[in-house]
């Protein structure tokens, strides 16, 4: 009886985020997952009923477990925004987390790729006689030319490309709309793509996907990493690459060229300034290398 009322608690949150933020299925399974967690390691106290002193022990608990700060961080703020809608609907009368204390995570900088790097990795696929590698690299373009997240880039739909305009119509994060610019370089493949490879994958199959698995569906994040792994193993990159590497290497080497913050946070498809503001440390980071390595009084 006790799982059936929390069950339907978090199924209650999970719905009034649907509704009123518009959150991807992705987002609001890991809302999901958090709360579970929660639920199981605070039983036999429901999850709903617990107070201050249960939640400390909770996460007492999962620092024992070696649980990173990053899911700490975030575990935190799913459980504010679950007790503040439990506040809202009048299920209770206070937040147990407003007194937990804010959690702090240490800024690590992202890996970023040279542009050297970067042009070794576009030229990676055999491109020249094989439907897979133009595929690989007309997504290994767009993405870096527009800075998409993976999600989006393997998500794209036919109609999202407004090639004639060079320009890409995004949904983001709260299904928020953005449009943003390709590039002549990545809009030359992406029609190569289209013209040549896309049939070829399509195998007389119907889809409104802009890029294709090689049985003509929808191509997976997972699928797309490991090309991207395969790339990089090739052209011998060491560090830790993934697709989201070439979007920060897109809004760094823009940050680098003097981009105003504002239009990459528009580019990126940021709600919060502060999230873009990464960009301006990984630059600074680079201009000390640069200065301690050439200065001769470094």
């Amino acid at each position: 009886m006790s799982q059936t009322i929390e069950q339907k608690s978090i199924d209650n949150f999970i719905n009034h985020l649907w509704a009123e933020d518009g959150l991807s299925s992705a987002t609001l399974e890991a809302y999901r997952r958090d709360l579970c967690l929660s639920a199981k390691q605070l039983a036999p106290i429901r999850l709903e009923e617990a107070n201050l002193k249960d939640l400390q022990q909770l996460f007492a608990h999962l620092s024992e477990q070696n649980k990173a700060q990053a899911t700490l961080m975030r575990l935190q703020t799913t459980l504010k925004r679950y007790y503040d809608y439990q506040c809202k609907i009048g299920l209770r009368e206070n937040n147990p987390t407003a007194l937990l204390g804010q959690r702090k995570l240490a800024r690590r900088l992202p890996v970023v790729l040279s542009p050297e790097q970067v042009a070794n990795l576009l030229e990676a696929p055999d491109y020249k006689n094989n439907a897979i590698g133009l595929r690989d690299k007309a997504m290994l373009e767009l993405l870096y030319a527009s800075g998409l997240r993976v999600s989006e880039l393997v998500n794209l739909p036919l109609d999202a490309l407004l090639l004639t305009d060079g320009v890409v119509r995004i949904w983001g994060k709260g299904n928020k709309e953005r449009l943003v610019p390709m590039g002549e370089e990545a809009v030359a493949w992406i029609t190569r793509y289209l013209k040549i490879a896309r049939p070829n994958l399509l195998q007389h199959k119907m889809s409104e996907m802009v890029f294709l698995s090689t049985r003509g569906k929808k191509m997976t994040r997972q699928t797309f990493w490991y090309r991207i792994k395969h790339y990089v193993q090739l052209i011998g990159i060491e560090c830790e690459v993934s697709p989201h590497t070439l979007r920060h290497a897109f809004a760094t080497h823009l940050v680098n060229n003097g981009a105003d913050l504002r239009v990459v946070q528009l580019l990126l498809g940021h709600a919060d300034l502060s999230t873009t503001q990464i960009y301006t440390h990984v630059a600074q980071a680079r201009m000390q290398k640069l200065y301690q390595a050439h200065h001769p009084r470094a």
